[in-house]
């Protein structure tokens, strides 16, 4: 016998009780006990919540997938309850089906509109177990209880993409569908709810390997993937309806947060292939266009979290790719993916490797797109010829906003300070490093040989920690460093940084200046033979 947490000590006739769970017949008592500080022991133990599936509910539109988990459930001797063309789908495997109507009293009605809308299903599906009313309640009604509901929706979006017409549109909004999803989300403590085919054969090995029983984590597991599939729904049903106001995400940075976006994304690229972006891809995007607008010609980037992971300039797009992907393949996967070249057949090729969320080119030839298309999810993004950013920044913070001016430009003057002048090949990768630095959240430094990060270390609290792991990155994929440039996205308050990197065999440094030790890493850099640039532009990024 399983005991269940009570939420409070009842008395019955001044006697306490517990409510007490037996999974073999699946059932709750009441049970009297009979000091009220032995029922205290009991209050407040964790939950032993298997539960045994002994009925289930399925009305779903996609049948394909169905199969296994249907014959699975009758062979668990489970009661199906039905609709319409999923009773008949589920009878012509032999396996007997109960439809709705036969609990409810009512035959589909309003064209089908109206099924599954109806006390005695929604009863059962949020009826709770673990309460004597509810119990009472479904005992006296005659409402079954349900233990599984399987429910997919109504094929809005595919819909919305084949059809301008409105009455066909409109009947594809599913009602029923999302409320008894939704219920039995709500539900878990008592219910499986299952809202995707691509969980039918999860749910199907579950039930085979623990004969039947789902555990509280599996089923508030499958509530959350549930709630998720009702609110991407919800959404689009919102956007067909508001389509000039701000457009709602699927979520926020995370599943939990609700998102909009307000502003006109066809202004800055045309979609022409993938699945909708998400906040998360827009602030990453946002990040890549920012980041190319700075490069020269046939430069690639790999942006993850907003910052750069690999990027490179080459005399070739293709050349330009493998430079980029060699810079840190590891943080590549499932990144975004842009470039100022246009895509070819053999870069696409090349691409097609490896996981990625989006990319963002100026166009594709045809083959190249039809090689990348090939994926039905991957958002390919043709960026305008003339894009242009508004001149201020805005940031909310405290229910107030920031705003500030573009951080514009890559370095307000150019001070060789160092031993030597930079050489022309330094130069050049100093400019390069000092733009990668730019798009870098602070603390930020940046290791570069021939137009190729090679190492980079961000988002430290202290410049050191960048440094050391810039190197560390550069060591992980067999980088050597001599003859590597470094640029810092901000001063050097000691001579630490320029000494540990010297060590490494840098010998060419670029950053702002302005720290009142800029003596000391100057100091440094002329009495080892370095070259170092001072630019008066700083770049921090929070």
């Amino acid at each position: 016998m399983a005991v269940y947490k009570t939420r409070s000590l009842a008395t019955v006739c001044n006697r306490p009780i517990l409510l007490l769970y037996d999974p073999k017949v699946i059932q709750y008592r009441l049970i009297f006990v009979e000091k009220l500080k032995e029922a205290k022991k009991w209050k407040g133990l964790p939950l032993r919540m298997e539960k045994k599936i002994q009925s289930a509910l399925i009305s779903v539109f996609y049948k394909d997938g169905l199969a296994p988990l249907a014959k699975t459930l009758h062979a668990l001797n489970i009661t199906i309850y039905s609709t319409g063309g999923t009773q008949q789908f589920i009878e012509d495997l032999g396996i007997p089906c109960i439809g709705v109507e036969t609990v409810t009293g009512y035959p589909s009605i309003l064209g089908g509109r109206v099924k599954t809308l109806h006390p005695s299903i929604f009863g059962g599906i949020l009826g709770r177990r673990y309460e004597d009313q509810d119990l009472k309640e479904m005992e006296q009604y005659k409402i079954p209880a349900l233990d599984l509901v399987i429910v997919d929706l109504y094929p809005f979006e595919e819909t919305l993409k084949n059809t301008d017409e409105e009455k066909l549109i409109i009947e594809k909004i599913d009602i029923g569908g999302p409320s008894m999803i939704r219920a039995a989300g709500k539900n878990f403590r008592d219910l499986v709810v299952i809202a995707a085919k691509d969980d039918y054969s999860k749910l199907n090995q579950i039930l085979i390997d623990q004969k039947g029983t789902t555990t509280i984590e599996q089923r508030k597991s499958f509530a959350a993937k549930a709630f998720e599939v009702v609110m991407h729904y919800d959404v689009a049903i919102s956007n067909y309806f508001n389509p000039a106001s701000g457009k709602v995400l699927r979520y926020g940075e995370n599943p939990h947060q609700v998102a909009t976006f307000y502003g006109n994304l066809e202004n800055w690229f045309t979609q022409l292939h993938g699945k909708e972006l998400s906040y998360n891809n827009l602030v990453d995007v946002d990040a890549a266009i920012a980041l190319i607008a700075d490069l020269p010609l046939t430069s690639f980037a790999i942006i993850k979290h907003t910052n750069v992971c690999g990027v490179a300039k080459r005399n070739t797009v293709f050349e330009s790719w493998q430079a980029a992907l060699a810079g840190d393949p590891e943080s590549a996967f499932g990144g975004v993916l842009v470039t100022n070249a246009i895509i070819d057949l053999a870069t696409a090729e090349a691409i097609q490797e490896i996981f990625f969320e989006v990319l963002i080119a100026p166009g594709f030839d045809p083959a190249a797109f039809v090689i990348l298309s090939a994926k039905k999810n991957r958002i390919l993004l043709e960026l305008k010829n003339e894009v242009s950013f508004n001149p201020t920044q805005k940031k909310s913070i405290l229910n107030g906003i920031l705003e500030q001016g573009l951080d514009n430009g890559n370095y307000s003057k150019w001070e060789e300070v160092g031993a030597r002048p930079s050489t022309e090949k330094e130069k050049e990768d100093l400019i390069f490093g000092n733009i990668i630095c730019k798009h870098l959240k602070s603390n930020a430094i940046a290791l570069i040989k021939n137009n190729q990060l090679v190492g980079k270390g961000c988002g430290q609290t202290s410049r050191v920690d960048a440094l050391r792991h810039a190197i560390e990155k550069a060591k992980q994929f067999k980088f050597d460093l001599k003859g590597a440039s470094l640029a810092s996205d901000a001063f050097f308050p000691f001579d630490d940084c320029v000494r540990i990197a010297h060590e490494e065999g840098i010998e060419a440094y670029i950053q702002p200046g302005g720290s009142v030790r800029d003596k000391d890493s100057v100091a440094y850099c002329q009495t080892n033979g370095l070259a170092m640039v001072m630019t008066e532009q700083r770049h921090f990024k929070h």
